[in-house]
């Protein structure tokens, strides 16, 4: 008779954990892990001055959030643009600020760069005038000796169509892409590096940040200034180089839920030491 209201008891109290379970779906302690619980997949497509950028901090942001995956895929700012318009892309990336016609978006801007003129580390040309450098691309100066170099052909290398970086270096030296002589055209910043690295007698421009850190990584190129500034991140942070821009999380709407948290972390204190070592210039103090 024991035996059977012992058996009775431990049913009874089966019964009732199970309800509890089912009716409560996870124990109090679990639900309240909020920050944990972020589950899904972010992605991320184009400006290859921002991805680089965007996945060290994806990366942080997923060792944070273990239920989070951070895919991010580059090129260039317009495919940012367009793949979050049309719903490819969760955030787009763009190395600018939004113009007008892109209003219908939403901006986010996490941090700064410049866009500096590179030559190969062996040219022995120190410094360009700006019209010496439209007048370069253009092609009415194609040979180093004019502008006090070696004699040897210059090898003018201009950015794709869609790159942000084309638009800005266009605008500033009120140049048109139709009236540029280019020997080469590349797409992203690495491209770009890799290309006068490889050709002493190049010329293209990039990214600041990606040219500096690329500098510290021992690859054999320089930086010119600009309107007789020297193209620096500390210049680009006290605002007096000349050819600098944002870099931009773009969404379609205000952002919620997983969107929402990662481009607060992006934009926040917490990840300014990843854009410090990337050589660009954090938003947040």
């Amino acid at each position: 008779m024991t035996n059977n209201k012992q058996r009775i008891t431990t049913i009874s109290l089966s019964l009732a954990a199970c309800f509890w379970l089912q009716s409560c779906g996870k124990p109090p302690q679990a639900a309240t892990t909020s920050t944990d619980a972020l589950q899904g997949k972010l992605v991320l497509t184009g400006s290859s001055t921002v991805a680089p950028l965007a996945s060290e901090i994806g990366k942080r942001f997923e060792s944070e959030h273990p239920g989070v995956r951070v895919d991010v895929q580059t090129g260039g700012s317009s495919r940012g643009i367009a793949d979050t318009r049309q719903g490819v892309a969760d955030i787009g990336m763009v190395s600018r600020d939004l113009k007008q016609e892109e209003q219908d978006l939403q901006g986010f801007a996490i941090a700064r760069d410049g866009i500096g003129v590179i030559l190969h580390q062996d040219n022995p040309v120190k410094s360009l005038k700006d019209q010496q450098i439209v007048d370069i691309y253009q092609g009415k100066i194609d040979n180093w000796q004019e502008v006090g170099g070696k004699d040897a052909p210059i090898t003018v290398v201009n950015k794709a169509e869609g790159r942000s970086t084309l638009e800005l270096f266009l605008k500033y030296f009120q140049l048109k892409n139709r009236e540029i002589q280019a020997a080469v055209v590349i797409g992203d910043n690495e491209q770009g590096i890799k290309t006068v690295a490889g050709n002493p007698n190049a010329i293209g421009y990039v990214s600041i940040g990606t040219a500096e850190y690329s500098t510290s990584q021992g690859v054999p190129i320089k930086l010119l200034s600009v309107g007789g500034v020297a193209a620096t991140t500390e210049n680009v942070q006290n605002g007096t180089f000349p050819l600098s821009r944002s870099l931009t999380l773009v969404t379609t709407t205000q952002p919620e839920g997983l969107d929402q948290q990662f481009i607060e972390f992006a934009s926040s204190p917490e990840v300014q030491d990843i854009v410090q070592e990337q050589n660009f210039v954090p938003l947040s103090e």
